[in-house]
């Protein structure tokens, strides 16, 4: 037989066997309506018979109970060989004559909730008994035998199933869609248990915390126009984790790869405040970033750092959006602008702007805590730098030299600290106020970067304090922020010549603060 006499396999027999059962009693009512005899298993049996449709129940197909907690449903000969003969060709249409097993023309299945239950906390015991065996059997079946079955892991295609089963069954083509779907599903589940396994049950980090072997899954969301520049095509993936690749568009234009890059670092600069903070990106750094007794002052404070580069920028909220900020922002040439939400009124104001691209993304809920960064030939994993280092509290820091800072000065050194994290190395920021008034960054010395702040704070940053992301080598970089007249210095000190520095600030009669942490970002 050839693949076009199998073109369309009509839907006449089905087996539903799923552990997410959303939408399950519309399907099973379609499909009995249409004729299609039903066989399932435990819970989903149950269902089917609690409607008042007639199934067959696995354990009276194959005359064998599910057994040991249910751990054995399906793993039967006359429910896989129904699952994998291969109808194109003859002999095993005739082995399932004789051995008195009908095929199936559908398996609907979806398998247990693994990542869920190691999110929760449960115990090794309860999340080995998540891993399913006969699910992914079942699921891997079908989709090899793709010519002949069709299967379904998503209630997001439930309706198409009916449609299907309408038009007389599924194309080679539709089957062969799905199963590629199924084989990711499978794939992204079995990537989870050996990733927990390699991590939970057993010691494959040699007291690293690195396993020997690590992966992921992703699942692209959408093809971008271009890439970074228009001559590279691109495309976005989402984690299941969640996050900024999962956000929804209120508005404005398809996001490009740059506006990703630039809202991303957005969201990791306003999100490290406790307190009412806006950050704006220009390029992957900051252009302002501020904490206000609002968000609406907070922007105000922030875009006053720097309103040039702000222009066409990236905004990111860590509180809801509100009618008086929106206001703001809509005053200004705006690329993006992404928060946890927008309160009444708010997004009707920004939609004013037509280009402005409106997003709304709740705080990560399962925040990876590892982040990785492709080279040729391999990757690189490291721990998620978060501000919650020892030397990120201020009752920690080492007073190197000058008078303890008086509570309004150290609070500003507090906020200038966890802001320069979001500044790309060489990092120096100036702040005053719980506001940046001058950003240095992405320099190849220290010393340039500290020229940069200093010309971009101008007369504002006399009185204000400084935050350097990493040791001053030498002098002469902190030389020009007091120079300039900065107050107070805080910086993770470690330098061979750190005496120097702390000289050059005693003699001046500016306070500096070691923190002992470092934070640089490439």
């Amino acid at each position: 037989m050839s693949d076009a006499v199998l073109d369309r396999v009509p839907i006449k027999r089905a087996l539903v066997s799923v552990y997410d059962k959303s939408g399950l009693e519309e399907l099973v009512e379609g499909l009995h309506s249409a004729g299609v005899a039903l066989v399932s298993t435990g819970g989903s049996a149950a269902l089917i018979e609690g409607l008042g449709l007639p199934v067959t129940k696995v354990e009276d197909l194959t005359g064998f109970p599910e057994c040991l907690d249910g751990r054995v449903k399906t793993l039967h000969p006359k429910v896989h060989a129904g699952i994998l003969a291969d109808r194109r060709l003859d002999s095993h249409v005739q082995q399932l004559d004789e051995l008195g097993v009908e095929p199936f023309d559908l398996v609907v299945s979806n398998l247990y909730p693994f990542r869920r239950t190691v999110l929760s906390g449960a115990t090794p015991d309860e999340c080995v008994e998540q891993i399913d065996i006969g699910g992914p059997s079942m699921v891997r079946a079908a989709a090899k035998n793709h010519p002949s079955v069709a299967i379904v892991t998503s209630p997001v295609r439930y309706a198409e199933v009916l449609d299907a089963v309408a038009a007389g069954g599924y194309t080679l083509e539709q089957r062969r869609l799905l199963a590629a779907e199924a084989f990711q599903h499978t794939a992204s589940y079995d990537v989870a248990v050996a990733s927990w396994m390699g991590t939970v049950l057993t010691d494959t980090s040699e007291g690293t915390g690195f396993p020997a072997w690590t992966g992921s899954t992703w699942e692209k969301s959408a093809v971008l126009r271009y890439g970074e520049n228009p001559h590279q095509s691109a495309a976005l993936y989402k984690h299941w984790r969640g996050g900024l690749a999962t956000a929804g568009q209120l508005h404005g234009k398809e996001m490009s790869y740059n506006n990703y890059v630039d809202t991303d670092a957005a969201r990791r600069a306003a999100n490290d405040f406790t307190e009412p903070a806006v950050a704006i990106i220009k390029h992957a750094n900051p252009c302002g970033i501020a904490v206000g007794a609002d968000v609406a002052d907070a922007h105000r404070r922030a875009h006053e750092c720097d309103p040039t580069s702000a222009f066409g920028g990236v905004i990111a909220v860590n509180r809801p959006v509100s009618l008086a900020m929106a206001e703001q922002v809509a005053e200004i040439f705006t690329e993006v602008i992404v928060a946890p939400a927008y309160d009444e009124g708010a997004v009707e104001v920004l939609q004013g702007k037509k280009n402005i691209r409106i997003l709304v993304c709740p705080p990560d809920e399962h925040p990876d805590p590892v982040e990785f960064r492709a080279i040729s030939g391999g990757v690189l994993v490291q721990q998620v730098d978060h501000v919650d280092a020892p030397g990120d509290d201020p009752a920690s820091w080492t007073l190197a030299t000058g008078d303890a800072a008086p509570d309004d000065v150290l609070a500003d050194l507090a906020f200038a600290w966890r802001a320069c994290r979001a500044v790309k190395s060489n990092a120096i920021l100036l702040a005053r106020d719980g506001a940046s008034v001058g950003i240095g960054m992405g320099q190849v010395n220290r010393v340039d970067s500290c020229r940069l702040a200093v010309s971009r704070a101008g007369e504002r940053a006399a009185g204000s304090v400084a935050a350097s992301d990493a040791f001053f080598p030498f002098e002469d970089g902190p030389q020009i922020l007091i120079d300039a007249g900065i107050r107070a210095i805080v910086q993770p000190g470690g330098s061979m010549r750190d005496e120097l520095t702390v000289e050059a600030a005693k003699a001046a009669g500016v306070t500096m603060y070691f923190t002992g942490t470092r934070h640089f970002f490439h």
